[in-house]
């Protein structure tokens, strides 16, 4: 990724800083400085102002910060250093009196030595401007996205065009991230979830021992990180046996209309509470509102669950680079659950589904 589009990240940050008269932002976060700077490793914190741009790790990364973040200042502490220590000293050396700090990752530890440390720098919180920086994608990172959506889907049409009936989701769960990795994939975007029958009622289930042939609904909930850090994250559910159930069908439409009306509505300037109230009043006139009881979606990126997110109680409004799943269910103890879950970029006179997999009712049976 061109060096430029972190130094223009670096410059929305300082805006910010600005704007709150913050002479400069200790980012410890991990997620968070690779947005910045590119590193990838872990154990390095960002000493970030108008007149200082420093990576204050340890000898491990020396080499890998020259290749990764080429032209930023380093600070190479010694193992015998406390990382809050080196930024002490790092901090010192310079002129900020008033330094953020990202009071939602700050241990009380680590914000205790740093006070201890710091004096004469006044610490101030500085939750959530990284995270909502972070939620409008530029255009490399659509790119990483799409890629990542694309190696889940493709890692996802060979396993279910395999399925045996003697298959495991754990088995299932493991031939998945073998194949998405197969298809360019780093890794999995998150620990897959595929789940039979009556867990499918848990919309966080773990594989386990159970077989396809034990019950005829089977979730899978997966998703790829690309070779640039960047999630997918979609939802299919099927019936595996020879036909499909009234119970199945009635859900199954409730969900899938839940799903499309509410993604219809997605724009620039869309509260995403009215966009988790859609979806919530279809599987309430369906009679199955008690049965929903998440929230419809959240942004992807770096992290798996980012802002904005879709919920009754949600104060987010949709921008254009925001990149969001929608995924409704419904879910019954004793029966199973069903959830269908797209990836969908708001564009800045609408919004794109990047996700293909199929859906139909049709679709849903594999014999």
């Amino acid at each position: 990724m061109p060096t430029d589009r972190y130094a223009a990240r670096r410059k929305k940050l300082l805006r910010k800083l600005k704007a709150e008269k913050l002479g400069g932002m200790l980012v410890t976060n991990e997620l968070n400085v690779t947005w910045l700077t590119g590193f990838r490793g872990d154990s390095t914190w960002l000493l970030i102002s108008p007149h200082d741009c420093i990576l204050i790790s340890d000898s491990r990364y020396t080499t890998q910060i020259e290749n990764e973040c080429p032209g930023l200042e380093m600070h190479i502490r010694k193992n015998t250093v406390k990382i809050s220590d080196a930024a002490a000293e790092v901090l010192k050396s310079t002129k900020i009196k008033t330094l953020a700090y990202e009071s939602d990752y700050v241990s009380v530890k680590s914000f205790d030595e740093l006070s201890s440390a710091l004096e004469l720098v006044e610490l101030v919180p500085l939750p959530d401007v990284l995270v909502n920086l972070r939620a409008v994608k530029d255009a490399s990172e659509i790119q990483e996205i799409r890629d990542a959506v694309e190696q889940a889907e493709r890692g996802h049409a060979v396993i279910r065009a395999s399925l045996l009936p003697e298959q495991t989701e754990l088995e299932i769960a493991h031939n998945l991230e073998h194949a998405m990795r197969g298809f360019g994939a780093v890794g999995v975007a998150f620990d897959p979830i595929i789940a039979v029958g009556t867990q499918a009622a848990l919309p966080h289930a773990r594989p386990g021992n159970r077989k396809i042939k034990d019950d005829p609904i089977l979730l899978t909930d997966w998703g790829a990180e690309s070779a640039g850090g960047y999630r997918s994250d979609l939802t299919r559910t099927y019936m595996t046996g020879k036909k499909l159930t009234k119970k199945f069908e009635k859900v199954y439409q409730t969900v899938l209309k839940a799903q499309m009306d509410s993604i219809e509505q997605i724009r620039p300037g869309a509260n995403c509470s009215d966009i988790d109230k859609i979806a919530r009043k279809v599987i309430d006139d369906a009679g199955f509102g008690k049965y929903f009881g998440h929230g419809l979606g959240h942004g992807i990126g770096l992290n798996i669950h980012e802002n904005p997110r879709f919920s009754p109680n949600s104060d987010h409004v949709l921008e254009a680079g925001m990149v969001v799943t929608v995924e409704p269910g419904i879910y019954f103890p004793d029966w199973g659950g069903i959830r269908i879950e797209d990836d969908v970029l708001v564009t800045k006179d609408g919004h794109e589904v990047l996700t293909s997999a199929p859906k139909s009712l049709e679709e849903t049976l594999i014999g």
